[in-house]
């Protein structure tokens, strides 16, 4: 790993998105405060550059790509506004607004365009509700609730249906997924997982598999399992090397999951990845820094980028750049504002 040249803010809890054109946009966080800046990363010049800020501060806020180019930010900071991000104009436009308030929520983006927002908190409120957005008519609609309510879950889109696992019901920490059938509108729940995990990550390999990987469920986890939907079923597979929550995990091109960061009482700088054909988990080479809540982005020319983070002591505004071929990370020019 090497460090790139540092962002213009600190930040922790952003959101990284992978733009059609190749740069990666980070949008808010929190920093000693929300956070309503945005920035922009070059892979082709390894050089960062503001770009306009979002209307609102956001943290714990969704960022998802549309099928058309632009990014789709809702919530965060118990918002319920929604605003749209133009690359090609470098400008933010607000929205309809979600029915709902939510923060820690989930965004999903569907094969008919629409995005599925689920769950999430509005301060001790955990809420059950999802609702679509139509970027045709530029509306949101209710959709059928969840089985259970939850924040601090992850989601994603596998054989057309929208997995939901995990998260924090205000009570206890959930085991339980379910999925959504776009095509009726509604949910129905798997099979639990093996452990309740909240603050973990998912990852979807080609053949539709899913990985889930640590969290913490009043114990910080190193158990990881694979979802299979052509069963239903939850299969715990080799434990990673270290217990991790609110870490990240990034998908490379050789069907390997790259975990990274995290927090099981100090904020790790330590990488690993897994391999779905052997089950198992292989130690690489550690970050400079330990990131607690850091973003991870998997760039067009095969390098991962990872944004920012909590040190244990202070919010970063580093980031670090990893090239799988020669299993190292390096460095990049500072922002230019």
């Amino acid at each position: 790993w090497s460090n790139t040249g540092s962002m213009n803010y600190a930040r922790v809890s952003h959101r990284a998105s992978l733009l059609t054109n190749g740069r990666v946009l980070i949008t808010g966080g929190y920093n000693d405060g929300f956070l309503n800046s945005a920035e922009l990363y070059d892979p082709s010049t390894e050089i960062w550059t503001l770009t306009a800020a979002m209307h609102n501060t956001r943290q714990g806020h969704t960022s998802s790509v549309l099928t058309n180019g632009n990014v789709l930010v809702t919530g965060g900071s118990y918002l319920n506004t929604a605003e749209l991000y133009e690359p090609s104009k470098e400008s933010w436009t607000i929205t309809t607004t979600m029915n709902y308030a939510r923060q820690w929520h989930t965004a999903s983006v569907l094969s008919n365009e629409k995005v599925l927002v689920a769950g999430g908190r509005i301060g001790n409120v955990h809420l059950n509700s999802t609702e679509l957005y139509d970027p045709s008519t530029g509306t949101w609609t209710l959709t059928s609730a969840m089985n259970h309510a939850r924040q601090g879950h992850v989601s994603a889109l596998t054989n057309g249906k929208v997995l939901v696992v995990g998260g924090h019901d205000g009570n206890t920490y959930l085991n339980s997924a379910e999925l959504y059938d776009p095509s009726t509108e509604t949910w129905t729940l798997t099979s639990n997982m093996n452990y309740a995990r909240h603050g973990h990550t998912i990852s979807v390999f080609r053949d539709g598999k899913v990985l889930v990987t640590g969290g913490e469920n009043g114990a910080y986890l190193n158990s990881a399992e694979v979802y299979d939907p052509s069963t239903g079923m939850w299969t715990l597979t080799t434990a990673m090397n270290h217990a991790r929550y609110d870490h990240v995990a990034s998908l490379v091109s050789n069907e390997k999951v790259l975990v990274v960061g995290g927090w099981n009482g100090v904020a790790l700088s330590s990488a690993e990845f897994y391999d779905l054909s052997t089950g198992t988990w292989t130690t690489i080479y550690s970050m400079n820094f330990g990131r607690q809540g850091p973003r991870s982005s998997v760039l067009t020319n095969g390098k991962v980028l990872v944004t920012g983070g909590w040190s244990g002591s202070t919010n970063l505004n580093s980031a670090e750049l990893y090239e799988s071929k020669t299993e190292t990370w390096t460095t990049t020019d500072s922002i230019k504002g």
